[in-house]
């Protein structure tokens, strides 16, 4: 299986105010690429937001804004690829609208969110959310709300699902994005 998940934080609660991005491609069921970058939004952050992730405002003081980074990324965003993310709406709506922000052309793809297919697999599990799913499957999450991390999990997560349950059971949860 091949694709790409990707994992954004936010400065507030404005769906364009990335503040880091990262990126896992997984090329034949092996991660072979990670990317992770600090983003310099173009609005406050907000405490709330601060205190998740903990990513300050001088923290990304020189850090490039999105347009730079998106001209080294955005290959990965073609027709047929698959992008993951877990709690896809979210980071969707993330890339969509700080892309509509920076008046930058959308990109079609094909998004997968392991949220839904972790409801769909694993029933059982007291909630679907990034750091519980895995607990219960026994992935490693050192720093949850760091980008990187959130992102090499949430493809783990695809990997262990696709080695347990088969690339047929997926399938229905990609769609257009």
């Amino acid at each position: 299986m091949n694709f790409v998940t990707m994992d954004f934080e936010t400065a507030n609660n404005q769906r364009h105010s990335a503040c880091s991005i990262a990126l896992t491609v997984v090329r034949n069921n092996q991660i072979v690429d990670e990317f992770y970058s600090l983003i310099k939004p173009e609005t406050p952050f907000n405490w709330r937001n601060v205190q998740i992730h903990g990513i300050h405002e001088e923290d990304v003081e020189f850090a490039p804004k999105f347009p730079e980074l998106w001209s080294h990324i955005s290959p990965l965003f073609q027709n047929n690829s698959l992008i993951v993310a877990h709690n896809a709406p979210f980071d969707n709506s993330i890339l969509h609208n700080t892309l509509g922000y920076y008046g930058l052309e959308t990109p079609q793809f094909l998004l997968l969110d392991t949220v839904r297919t972790s409801r769909k697999l694993f029933p059982e599990f007291p909630n679907h959310k990034l750091n519980t799913v895995c607990d219960e499957l026994g992935i490693t999450l050192t720093n949850h709300h760091n980008a990187l991390d959130d992102s090499v999990a949430c493809a783990n997560i695809l990997l262990y699902q696709e080695h347990e349950f088969g690339q047929e059971i997926l399938k229905p949860f990609v769609k257009p994005a």
